[in-house]
């Protein structure tokens, strides 16, 4: 791949990928959703994503959002216009996990480069997952992390029960997963779920930088350290992503998770029976 600029599926696209020298940045592309996932971005993040994997002038590689959010989370309103469902008639999560965001999850951790992601604004619930996933993450002082699961009667997935707990502890990602709260950035690079919270009016350059530099970096070593840290974790991702996925399609027969929904769409606070 010559350095350029492309979309990464033709015209109506929602990732846009675009190559400069050594560093690639794809950007999530649906600002009008908050960067919210529904079928077309995970098949363009994918496409995306092997693509500059497979690229060998590619050395090091940003993730971000387009608009004021890196992204808002899965795109609900596939669940009630029926995108994914099950053969007893409930939403199938557990293949909208499987075939639409594992696969991207797991060509970040095996892509034998550093990807960088780059977070402003909100990430929520799969955005969440998506960011942590990546080798390094940086946010905007204005960006927060919320895993928002909870407030849907869902369990949080994209492996993260896995990323948060490994960067923060136990304690923390408890807190995180039960309660559903927004953690700033700051509080976040404090905490250690991300890598650093700049000031928005230095966060192009600080990003330019760091990628400057991981672009002109040994990309054999930066493969193998991806190699060694990802043994302990990577050996049982596979195996905890689709635990979570089963226990996330478990819960779409629950009655909160119905009303965890329909207080979505109807913009008001959910009343939970345990149920």
């Amino acid at each position: 791949m010559t350095p350029s600029d492309a979309r990464s599926g033709g015209p109506s696209a929602t990732v846009d990928l675009q190559c400069s020298g050594s560093i690639a940045t794809i950007r999530l592309d649906r600002p009008e959703a908050l960067n919210a996932f529904d079928r077309r971005l995970g098949e363009d993040l994918l496409a995306a994503l092997r693509r500059v994997a497979a690229d060998d002038a590619i050395r090091a590689v940003v993730l971000t959002g387009a608009g004021r959010a890196f992204s808002s989370g899965f795109d609900l309103t596939t669940v009630r216009n029926g995108d994914f469902v099950a053969p007893d008639g409930r939403p199938d999560l557990y293949r909208i996990l499987v075939e639409r965001f594992h696969p991207s999850i797991a060509c970040i951790r095996q892509m034998p480069k550093p990807v960088v992601a780059a977070v402003r604004g909100p990430a929520v619930g799969i955005g969440v997952s998506l960011a942590l996933c990546c080798d390094l993450v940086v946010a905007s002082e204005n960006a927060y992390f919320l895993l928002a699961f909870i407030n849907l009667g869902l369990v949080p997935d994209g492996g993260a029960s896995l990323f948060v707990p490994s960067r923060v502890g136990m304690t923390r990602a408890t807190r995180m997963a039960m309660f559903g709260e927004p953690v700033p950035a700051h509080q976040a690079a404090e905490w250690g779920l991300i890598d650093d919270a700049y000031a928005d009016d230095e966060f192009d350059a600080r990003l330019d930088a760091l990628l400057e530099r991981l672009g002109a970096g040994p990309t054999r070593a930066y493969a193998g350290i991806k190699r060694q840290l990802n043994y302990w974790l990577s050996a049982r991702m596979r195996e905890h992503l689709e635990l979570e996925a089963s226990i996330q399609q478990e819960l779409t027969a629950t009655s909160d998770f119905r009303e965890g929904i329909s207080a979505f769409v109807e913009k008001r606070g959910a009343s939970f029976t345990g149920s």
